[in-house]
């Protein structure tokens, strides 16, 4: 049985992840702007309702760590059963958001553990719920695990057991971007352009290989350098880098995940 603070939890989760798919323009990422193109629209209204549909995981999760109490082998393998069925939900209701849910269940998880905890606080737990195996997972490979075995990228396994590195980097340049005067929509994408800056981002490397990789971690650096989405030139060479990934095919998925999940952690009161 989930209470009331497990479905605030969740609802705060979803809110995150659909703040992130409302932000525009991102690049090469669906955004608000699809709704005006006939191919895409389908996409991104499916992505914003099948959002919704991790709601009753997510409360699950935060359930299953509040009873736990601690981060246990058994709350990771309760934690992986939950994924599992709700991956399912979520393909009945469109698909779409399985790193998010990856992201947002354990950070979802930690913060139910330990609910006075907030920023660092809530990916150290996290981090410690990630470290126990998950037992009750399939064998056969998953195309983002056979892709971090191919060019040796942590992947999101591997940013779960380091302690969600790249969303404490998009918190801190969400803070940095606020306090330079950023609006919310330039600070949040000046946070996923910093996640973009260095993230080994596993769809990219099966999409675009390690050169495309580099090619977009080094213009998202260099939107930064040039003071980020707040300055003319940035936004002006944001708004290329977008039609560039999207005329290649190219989508950062892991970086829009590792963004909700901070947005997530950002709005904990």
């Amino acid at each position: 049985m989930t209470d009331r603070a497990d479905e605030v939890l969740a609802q705060a989760a979803v809110a995150a992840l659909t703040g992130q798919l409302a932000l525009a323009p991102k690049p090469g990422l669906p955004d608000p702007r699809d709704l005006d193109a006939r191919v895409t629209r389908r996409d991104h209204r499916g992505l914003r309702w099948s959002a919704k549909a991790l709601a009753p995981g997510l409360a699950a999760m935060a359930a299953a760590a509040r009873r736990t109490g601690e981060a246990t082998p058994r709350l990771r393998a309760e934690l992986g059963a939950i994924g599992r069925c709700t991956e399912h939900t979520v393909g009945l209701a469109g698909g779409g958001h399985r790193g998010a849910l990856w992201t947002l269940g354990l950070l979802v998880a930690a913060a139910a553990l330990d609910p006075g905890a907030r920023g660092p606080e809530i990916t150290a737990t996290a981090k410690r719920i990630a470290a126990h195996p998950d037992k009750g997972a399939p064998r056969r490979p998953s195309r983002g695990s056979s892709v971090s075995a191919k060019y040796g990228a942590p992947g999101a396994r591997g940013e779960a057991r380091a302690g969600f590195p790249h969303v404490r980097r998009a918190l801190a340049a969400l803070s940095t971007a606020r306090r330079a005067g950023a609006t919310e929509p330039q600070a949040r994408l000046d946070a996923l352009l910093t996640v973009m800056s260095t993230l080994q981002d596993t769809e990219l490397l099966h999409t675009a290989g390690p050169l495309g990789l580099r090619h977009v971690q080094a213009t998202a650096r260099g939107i930064l350098a040039e003071g980020g989405t707040s300055t003319p030139t940035g936004g002006a060479t944001l708004a290329a880098f977008d039609t560039d990934l999207r005329t290649r095919g190219w989508t950062p998925r892991g970086s829009a995940a590792l963004l909700s999940g901070a947005l997530f952690v950002d709005a904990l009161p």
